[in-house]
């Protein structure tokens, strides 16, 4: 029975108002008032609030302090502040891919069917005829393979060996084709048909494709730990898509309106449509006014395919309708001629203002954009990633365009990311980054392909070969023969000098100029301006010309030390000639051979193979077997893989998108879970008085602990933080709101011991409970757990007091809580 002791502070009418708090359903204490003998008392059914006089407190609590300034070291690492820390580092990253919805579970059920009837379409598109297992025929001597059971080895060859003899044949032996794996400890060998369903080419995302270690043939524990880890790294990956997909699915807008402005507005295109490109505006015509959730459309077509006028269309629907549109474009070069061609297009409509922002502008320039901005009086904004700024506050947006997004850096995208989930958002890519090729093609994201080059187009003639100055000199005299002109592209700012000696030299009447991002901005804005307009005829440049860039009469490029561009990058400048109807040639001088890596000859065979017109896509996917997956689900994934490999890897993601709904966790209400361990402790009051409101403040701990876990977090942290470091009872009270929120969590309804077993009782599925077990840090929790009917056990190695009790199952709920990450959480 709880003691009910006077507190002295609370003696006037209006604080016994102020602590008159409504007792919570199901709460595993709640707060009340009354009057007894002594005076004003409040009491809690599950915390004893004792006075020092009790002998039985003070053998087990010392007197309380309240700490001031820095806390107790004992403070720093409880395990109350470990976990705190946890929540605090996953919140973090789920905030930095947007934020999250949440669903009652019969909702969730709809949109995770219409997630996997997406992820069916897209996964038919991508897996296509071919599978990722190796054909052992195409092994060269000293490739790494990855046998799924055993690990990663080194192939030896194929060679004629003895089968054993089989038992209906005892004398006779038949010689087959086995294949010789070299593993750390032994050779081992594979009928070549066993081989071809079990083995996979070992590829990773990085210069480099050896692996750190060949695995045993002895002792195949390592590996299957390595596969577990990448098994989770890739579980992970699709829920936080998933969760981002849902909450997209979720969001609503109403679908805009038809309007007679939008014939008036397509009659303006001078072209006729390709078929393609037709079905692009069929596409986003529909997301945009059938619809109501939002667009997240991946527009892919080659350089001069036509993909601007899909966005303008797009741009036009949005505006009509009274909202805002922004167009993002990786340099100031592409943003202003993007910027020009907006305004060119939609000068028929005063109504409708245009406005860049821009590093040109000066600073007065720049506030007033700004201003007009917040205030809606532009209605088209056009920029660089600055558009993504704190400062840059937007009066109604509807519509974000993104211009080639593989060019933004890791926070830019994360930013782009988080629009994504409240505006309409169409990205324009001729070679989209593997993680966008990657989302678009399993159906995490719609896309609309434009491979149909128009009739006056001319496919670009490639010419790859050792740099020579004679070659050089060639090509630019054919180009300026024909009153051309001419790009010559250096990866780096060092050494475009040399390069302007050598060709003055050589052309001394012809005007040639320079141009790269460190420039001033009005120097560089003169220079492309001039470049443009057809004054300067060769430009040596950065790859800084790589996006956008539209100059009809440039048809000749030269590309010097292509090994030291991107695969995506050498497509994109590529594209800088062959926009009109005359013949372009592209000219892609590496050093000598012999200094190249694998990956660099690699990537320009690949180039060779794909100078058809309109196949950036196909390129983009090859350049996704070569890069690896690196940037598929964000920048550092690239250890995952090479935990197994690329196309294990990609195996693997294929099972864990076809079953993504296996691997849900369905949470019970916070107020149902009981923890049954009659563990009362008591608060000193010394500690009750020092409370400013000790009945409210364990009520809010108690909400906080209804609500969610982060809400609990910033309740226990702010304790602390005014307070300082709790008493011990208290800690025990906060223990116990943990365990029932994370319970909670996990569909954990029930938690109680008998004996040396521990029992939880929960709606959890046995592969879940296995993904999580697997996903755990810690052997002495995993090993302890079994799974049987709708309980989870654990035996202990001896019967616990009460308070190590809780302590265990506190510390187990946390190890199981930390795997959620890897799981649906509808």
């Amino acid at each position: 029975m709880a003691l009910l002791l006077p507190i002295p502070a609370l003696n006037s009418s209006s604080a016994i108002r102020g602590l008159r708090v409504p007792p919570c359903p199901g709460a595993s204490f709640c707060c009340g008032v009354g009057l007894g003998r002594r005076g004003l008392v409040c009491w809690v059914p599950n915390a004893v609030y004792t006075a020092q006089t009790h002998t039985h407190t003070q053998s087990t609590e010392q007197q309380w302090k309240p700490k001031s300034g820095k806390r107790e070291d004992s403070a720093e690492g409880d395990a109350i502040t470990i976990l705190n820390e946890r929540i605090r580092r996953e919140q973090s990253k789920r905030e930095g891919s947007g934020t999250r919805t949440v669903m009652e579970s019969e909702e969730a059920d709809k949109y995770i069917e219409m997630v996997k009837q997406q992820q069916q379409r897209g996964l038919e598109k991508l897996r296509g005829d071919a599978g990722y297992k190796v054909d052992p025929y195409t092994l060269r001597s000293g490739d790494y393979v990855v046998h799924k059971k055993v690990g990663i080895g080194r192939f030896v060859g194929i060679k004629l060996d003895s089968a054993s003899p089989s038992f209906n044949s005892a004398s006779k032996t038949d010689s087959i084709e086995y294949v010789f794996i070299e593993y750390a400890d032994g050779m081992a060998k594979l009928p070549v048909k066993q081989a071809s369903r079990l083995l996979y080419r070992y590829n990773l995302p990085n210069e480099t494709k050896r692996p750190r270690t060949l695995s045993k043939l002895s002792d195949t524990s390592v590996w299957e730990k390595r596969k577990t880890k990448g098994k989770i790294a890739i579980q992970k990956m699709v829920v936080d898509l998933m969760e981002l997909y849902l909450h997209r699915l979720k969001q609503r807008r109403p679908p805009y309106p038809l309007t007679p402005a939008m014939t008036h507005f397509v009659s303006q295109f001078p072209y006729q449509p390709t078929p393609d490109q037709q079905q692009a505006f069929i596409d986003v015509h529909k997301d945009l006014t059938a619809r109501e959730t939002p667009m997240d459309r991946l527009i892919c077509g080659d350089v001069g395919f036509g993909k601007t006028e899909v966005a303008l269309r797009a741009i036009f629907c949005v505006v009509s309708a009274g909202k805002q549109a922004m167009v993002l474009a990786p340099t100031i070069v592409l943003a202003k001629q993007h910027f020009d061609v907006i305004s060119d297009r939609f000068s028929i409509y005063p109504d409708i203002k245009v406005g860049l922002l821009s590093r040109f502008q000066t600073k007065a320039e720049k506030e007033g954009h700004l201003d007009m901005i917040k205030k809606g009086q532009l209605d088209i904004i056009v920029g660089t990633h600055s558009l993504l700024g704190s400062r840059v506050v937007y009066n109604n947006l509807g519509l974000l365009v993104v211009d080639e997004e593989q060019r933004f850096g890791v926070k830019q995208k994360e930013k782009i990311a988080s629009f994504k989930t409240s505006v309409d958002v169409l990205t324009l890519s001729a070679t989209p980054i593997p993680r966008t090729l990657y989302l678009a093609l399993t159906g995490f994201r719609d896309v609309s392909l434009i491979s149909t080059p128009p009739p006056e187009r001319v496919p670009i003639k490639s010419h790859l070969s050792a740099y020579s100055k004679e070659k050089v000199l060639s090509a630019i005299k054919h180009e300026l023969d024909r009153g051309g002109q001419v790009f010559y592209v250096l990866p780096r700012i060092k050494g475009l000098e040399e390069v302007m000696d050598f060709l003055e030299q050589s052309f001394p009447n012809v005007e040639i100029a320079i141009a790269h991002g460190k420039q001033y901005s009005k120097q560089l804005e003169e220079t492309m301006e001039n470049f443009a307009q057809g004054e300067i005829k060769i430009l040596i440049c950065t790859n800084i010309v790589e996006s956008g860039l539209d100059i009809q009469n440039a048809n000749t490029i030269i590309i010097q030390d292509v090994q030291q561009f991107g695969l995506a990058q050498l497509y994109q400048l590529r594209g800088r000639v062959g926009r009109a109807d005359k013949e372009a040639h592209a000219y892609l001088f590496y050093p000598e051979k012999s200094l190249l890596t694998d990956q660099a000859l690699e990537r320009l065979a690949a180039l060779e193979e794909c100078c058809e017109l309109g196949q950036g896509f196909q390129l983009a996917e090859k350049d996704m077997g070569i890069r690896g997956f690196g940037t598929i689900f964000g920048e550092q994934q690239t250890g995952d893989v090479g935990n197994v490999g690329i196309d294990l890897f990609f195996e693997m993601l294929f099972e864990s998108l076809s079953k993504v709904d296996e691997h849900r966790v369905v949470s019970v209400p916070y107020w149902s879970v009981e923890i049954d361990l009659n563990i009362n402790p008591h608060l000193p009051s010394e500690y009750i008085n020092y409370l400013e409101n000790p009945m409210e403040i364990i009520h809010e701990a108690e909400k906080a602990a209804e609500k969610d876990i982060w809400s609990l977090m910033h309740y226990a942290e702010n304790l602390r933080r005014q307070y300082g470091k709790e008493p011990h009872s208290m800690e025990i009270l906060l223990k116990k709101l943990y365990a029932r929120r994370m319970a909670a969590d996990l569909g954990i309804s029930k938690i109680y011991a008998s004996g040396k077993m521990v029992f939880m009782k929960t709606s959890m599925k046995k592969k879940v409970f296995k993904l999580i077990t697997e996903s755990m840090a810690s052997d002495v929790y995993r090993n302890s757990l079994v799974f049987e009917g709708d309980q989870i056990k654990a035996e202990l190695l001896l019967e616990l007091p009460r308070e190590q009790l809780l302590n265990w199952i506190f510390q187990c709920l946390a190890e199981l809580h930390a795997s959620l990450p890897a799981l649906i959480k509808y």
